[in-house]
C-alpha cells in the first residue's frame, strides 16, 4: 500500500470510550469506514454507523478479526487508574498493545497511532516546559505509567518500512462525555473530599477532548512509512498551562460546586498515601484509595510540556480554549443532569 493521506477504513480500539468515541466521530464525518474493538457494545457507536467488534485486547483472535482489511489503527484502549494489580494492567496495556502491533504487521497496515500518556516520563519531580527528549524514569510508583511506558516503547520499536507508528501523550483530557476525570472531580468535590496538596504555585497541562481527538487525526494524516513523524513520541496539550486547582475549580464551577479551599502539606499527604496503599492491599480492597504516593506527587508538582514538535511536525494547534471548553462542559452537564432527573421521575 502506498502513501495515504485519506483514511478509508480504520480500527479504533476503545471506540466506545471518551477519547476513542471522539476519534470515531471525526473519522465517520470524514467518510471513513470505522471498526471498533471493546469489551462492551455501545448504542452511541451504532447511531453513527461504526462497526463494532466485541472482545478483549489480550485475545489476539479478537484483535485480528477487528483489524482485518484496515489501513489505519488508532490504539486508544487502555486500563487507566492509579490502583490495581500489575498483572491486570500488563495484560491490558502491554499484551493488548503487542497484539495490535502483531495484527498491523500481519495485515500490512500502514498507520498505527498510539495514545500514550505524559505519566510515562513522570519521575516524581516538577517538569516545566520540557520536550520529548525527557528520558523514562528508573522507577514507577504505580502500574499504569509503568505498563504504558513499556507499551509505548514497543510501539516505537515496531516502526518500520512497512508500518509507521507514532505515540501521542495527551495530558488530563476533559470535556463533555468524560466518564473518568470529570465525574471523579465532581463526585469528590460535591462530597467535600478534595484537598489541595503541597505548594499551590505549580502549573499543569490539560487538553480539551476535541483538541485531543483532532491531534490524533492530524498525526494520522502525516503518518506513513519513513515519514518525518514515524517512530516518534509527541506531547499534546492546550499549550496553556494553568494552576492545577484553577482547572479543578473550573470543572467544579461547571457543575455549580464550590471551589476547593482546604489544603494539606505534601509531607503529610505522601505518608498518608503510603499507609493507605498498605492497608488497602492487606484488606484486599479493589476500590482506589483516596490518596496514594503517586497521586500525592502528581498533585504537588508542576507538569507541563513543550508541544512545539507537534505544532511543527503535524500542524497541531488547539482550536478550543479552556474557557470555551468549560462553557460546553457546563451545557453538557446541565443536559446530563436533566436526563437523570427525568429518569428518576419515571
Amino acid at each position: 500500500m502506498g502513501r495515504q493521506e485519506i483514511i478509508m477504513k480504520a480500527l479504533v480500539t476503545g471506540g466506545g470510550g471518551f477519547l476513542g468515541f471522539a476519534i470515531v466521530k471525526i473519522l465517520r464525518q470524514q467518510g471513513a469506514e470505522v471498526h471498533t474493538l471493546a469489551r462492551n457494545h455501545y448504542q452511541k457507536l451504532d447511531k453513527i454507523g461504526a462497526i463494532q467488534h466485541i472482545g478483549d485486547l489480550s485475545n489476539y483472535s479478537a484483535v485480528e478479526q477487528a483489524a482485518r482489511g484496515c489501513d489505519s489503527v488508532f490504539h486508544v484502549a487502555a486500563k487507566a487508574g492509579i490502583w490495581g494489580d500489575y498483572a491486570d494492567y500488563y495484560r491490558a496495556n502491554v499484551t493488548g498493545t503487542d497484539n495490535v502491533i502483531k495484527a498491523c504487521q500481519q495485515f500490512k497496515i500502514e498507520k498505527l497511532i498510539y495514545t500514550s500518556s505524559p505519566s510515562v516520563v513522570f519521575n516524581g519531580k516538577s517538569m516545566q516546559g520540557l520536550n520529548e527528549s525527557l528520558p523514562y524514569p528508573d522507577h514507577y510508583e504505580t502500574a499504569y505509567p509503568a505498563t504504558k511506558a513499556i507499551a509505548e516503547q514497543h510501539i516505537i520499536a515496531a516502526n518500520s518500512n512497512e508500518l509507521a507508528t507514532i505515540a501521542l501523550r495527551p495530558h488530563l483530557i476533559w470535556g463533555p462525555g468524560d466518564n473518568h476525570l470529570t465525574p471523579r472531580i465532581i463526585e469528590r468535590g460535591r462530597a467535600g473530599k478534595l484537598k489541595k496538596v503541597g505548594k499551590l504555585d505549580h502549573k499543569v497541562d490539560c487538553i480539551y477532548i476535541d483538541n485531543a481527538a483532532s491531534a490524533h487525526l492530524l498525526a494520522a494524516k502525516k503518518l506513513f512509512p519513513n515519514s518525518a513523524i514515524a517512530g516518534k513520541c509527541y506531547f499534546i496539550s492546550q499549550d496553556d498551562p494553568r494552576y492545577l486547582w484553577d482547572i479543578v475549580n473550573g470543572i467544579l464551577a461547571s457543575a455549580d460546586i464550590a471551589p476547593v479551599t482546604s489544603s494539606i502539606p505534601f509531607k503529610i499527604a505522601y505518608p498518608i498515601g503510603w499507609l493507605l496503599e498498605i492497608s488497602y492491599r492487606l484488606l484486599k480492597k479493589q476500590v482506589e484509595p483516596p490518596m496514594t504516593r503517586f497521586l500525592a506527587r502528581e498533585l504537588s508538582t508542576a507538569h507541563w510540556f513543550d508541544i512545539s514538535a507537534a505544532k511543527k511536525d503535524f500542524d497541531y494547534q488547539p482550536t478550543i480554549s479552556i474557557e470555551e471548553g468549560l462553557k460546553m462542559l457546563r451545557q453538557w452537564l446541565k443536559v446530563e443532569n436533566h436526563v437523570k432527573q427525568k429518569n428518576i421521575i419515571k
